[in-house]
Formats: structure tokens, C-alpha cells, sequence
């Protein structure tokens, strides 16, 4: 990196959020710092891991389907720019019953915001995937357009776009901040100083702001499973097999991309997690739990090995809303975090929003304020 001690902007935290927010700023003339203090996509991120859900489908929360629709277009850009592969339109499939709210809000608002979808009837999903046990459903949504992320190589080519384009980038970890934000001092002993500091540490947002923020954003233990399938069975390999969501069941699964195997997860919130000292090896439980919902959903993988497993994390706000606000107390000071699970897709949008506050060219969206975050958790967002 460069030889630089000041900088306008330092950002602290390289995953997707962090990394878009350095792009636009960069892009729109400041000079930036982006640390990290294990890499860009690194396991022990929210960023990390194969494969994230990009779709649009928000029930009737159109605040974020326009969000996603807005990043899923700029994701495509950077990757055509770069020549890259990142994203599988696989499209995505939501399992709908009988009288469900959500999925039938969900129909307005994809047409209001010009989403490419279609509602299937539950005797053409069985025609038309045969592979899945529908159950209790009786409709679905498919997002056409929608489909996969590949999340580690894609956070790490905005980084490295961003680089390209000058800004500066670190390993390396931060000391807690005390006092008055002017500078910050990394673990190796190299002090930055920077007008404005925004930190977008998804887990560790709580840890390095405990007083404000140990009560707020809530850190949870996610298992992911991936099943491998029979060799030449194609059924649950993209592009023969859509992304599936079922939010009755709090369930999602991903098709089986570049040979890891068919990714199956549960969706409902886990227990506390440190992002630090945490182990990363699945229960025993979640093995049995995720195996039932399996063999439901998708009867011939049933008995599939598990080939790999992970444990991440979700940073959960009281419902589901992103953070984005100043610091109550030191107005050069961000805090962009509370991806609450399904944060991921949003990043190009994000980062786009926060360089624009901080320049002055954006209003204040009042859902991601402090001011609406609690301690009484009530997922609202899904």
C-alpha cells in the first residue's frame, strides 16, 4: 500500500459492505484506506463462504427488492468490466401456500418494480421440477432474472477493483478506539489518521463499540451444509435447479455449483456466536435438523453425503434493518453494519448509499437509523 499516513477516508472492514463503500468513494474523488484484519472473503467473515442468494422477493417490503434490483445491476457491471463469472442466474424459486401474505404482497410489488417473474401453479412446479417434494405448497414465485453469488471471489474482486482504481488497502487489525476520532492504531503499531472513519466490521461492530452496540446487534451461529449427489445426476446441479426458498419452513438451498455440492440451510436464527473464538464445526443436532428438512424437500437426498460443511454468522439488528447512521457522538464516525443474514446482495447499493451520505448527496433513510434499533429482537425482514 501506499506510503500515505492521512487519508480522507478510512474504512474499517473489507467485506461487502466496507469494500463497495471504498469503490464509490474512491470514485468519486476522496482518498481512502480500507482495512481488514483477515482479508477480503476471509472464513471468519459474513463475506466469506461459496455462494449467497441475490433476489429480489421482499414480500411486501419494497425498500429492499428495489435495493437488490439497483445491486444486482452494478454487480453485473463490475463483473462484465472485469470479465468475470461471479454470478449464476440460476433463478429463484419461493415455495407458496394456500392464504400466504408474503408471497402474495410479494406479486405487487415485482410487477410495481418491473422484476421479471413468474407465478407457477403447484401442478406445473411438479411438472417442471420433479426433483423437489412440494408438500404443503400449493404456488410459487420464480425470479427469473435472480440467482447465485459467488460470495468469496466477488467481494474480493470489488476489492481489488477498488485498488486498481487507488484505493489503498491493509491487513491488519485496529485497536479499540478511545476518545476522539482523529486516528487509529493497528495491532502492528502503524497509526492512520483520516478526517472521516467508517466502520463496516459486520460482527465485530459490536465488540469494538460495546457500549453502544452490544445490546443492538446480535450475533448468531449459522450451520450450511453441502450434500453431494450421485454421479451424472444432473436434477440438482445449476442450471437444472433454481435457488429454492421456503420461509415457512426457514429453509433455502442452492444448486450444486462448481462440483461442491447441492448447499442446504436453515434460515432460522441460531445461538450466540463470537466471531473470534467461535468453532466452526457443525452439532450434531444441526446435522439431524438439516437432514429432515432435506429429506422433505428433496426425497433423493436423503441419504447424500455431507461433503462440506460451515459455520458463519448472522449480525442481527432488532428486526432485520440495516445500520447505517453516524455515531451518536462523533459525527466523522459511520457505522454501516446489521446485515441480519441477508445483507450480502445488498452491498453494491450500500456502499453506493453510505458514499453518498457522506458527501452530502443523499437523505437519511429513517429504517436504518440507531434511533430504530432495540434490544428486543423481532425479525420483521426476511
Amino acid at each position: 500500500m501506499a506510503a500515505r499516513q492521512h487519508f480522507d477516508v478510512l474504512v474499517i472492514g473489507a467485506g461487502v459492505f466496507g469494500a463497495w463503500t471504498a469503490h464509490f468513494l474512491q470514485r468519486s474523488g476522496a482518498q481512502v484506506l480500507l482495512v481488514d484484519a483477515f482479508g477480503p472473503g476471509n472464513s471468519r467473515s459474513s463475506s466469506g463462504g461459496e455462494s449467497r442468494v441475490i433476489r429480489r422477493g421482499y414480500g411486501a417490503d419494497e425498500i429492499y427488492t428495489r435495493l437488490a434490483q439497483h445491486s444486482m445491476s452494478l454487480w453485473r457491471t463490475l463483473f462484465e468490466e472485469r470479465g468475470l463469472e461471479h454470478f449464476k442466474q440460476s433463478g429463484v424459486l419461493w415455495l407458496a401456500r394456500e392464504g400466504d401474505l408474503y408471497s402474495t404482497r410479494m406479486l405487487s410489488v415485482l410487477a410495481t418494480t418491473g422484476v421479471r417473474f413468474e407465478k407457477i401453479e403447484r401442478g406445473d412446479l411438479e411438472k417442471r421440477y420433479p426433483q423437489i417434494a412440494f408438500g404443503p405448497v400449493t404456488w410459487g414465485i420464480l425470479e427469473i432474472d435472480s440467482g447465485v453469488l459467488l460470495a468469496r471471489y466477488a467481494v474480493q474482486a470489488v476489492v481489488a477493483d477498488a485498488v486498481k482504481g487507488g484505493v489503498s488497502y491493509l491487513t491488519d487489525s485496529i485497536n479499540p478506539p478511545t476518545g476522539a476520532f482523529t486516528a487509529i492504531t493497528t495491532r502492528t503499531g502503524r497509526r492512520f489518521s483520516a478526517d472521516t472513519f467508517i466502520f463496516a466490521c459486520g460482527p465485530w461492530l459490536p465488540k469494538l463499540f460495546p457500549d453502544l452496540l452490544g445490546n443492538l446487534i446480535h450475533i448468531t451461529r449459522q450451520e450450511v451444509f453441502f450434500f453431494g449427489v450421485s454421479p451424472g445426476d444432473d436434477r440438482f446441479s445449476f442450471p437444472k435447479m433454481p435457488v429454492l426458498i421456503d420461509f415457512y419452513e426457514l429453509v433455502y438451498c442452492i444448486p450444486d455449483l462448481e462440483g461442491r455440492g447441492f448447499k442446504f440451510a436453515i434460515d432460522a436464527h441460531g445461538p450466540t456466536f463470537d466471531p473470534d473464538s467461535g468453532d466452526r464445526v457443525v452439532a450434531s443436532a444441526g446435522v439431524e435438523a438439516v437432514r429432515q428438512k432435506l429429506a422433505r424437500l428433496i426425497p433423493a437426498l436423503e441419504r447424500a453425503p455431507i461433503l462440506e460443511t460451515r459455520v458463519c454468522q448472522y449480525e442481527n439488528t432488532s428486526s432485520g434493518d440495516f445500520l447505517i447512521d453516524h455515531h451518536p457522538e462523533f459525527p466523522n464516525v459511520w457505522l454501516v453494519g446489521g446485515g441480519s443474514g441477508h445483507g450480502f446482495k445488498h452491498g453494491p447499493a450500500v456502499g453506493e448509499y453510505v458514499a453518498s451520505l457522506i458527501k452530502g448527496n443523499a437523505e437519511v433513510e429513517p429504517r436504518f437509523t440507531l434511533a430504530t434499533k432495540t434490544a428486543v429482537h423481532q425479525r420483521k425482514v426476511f
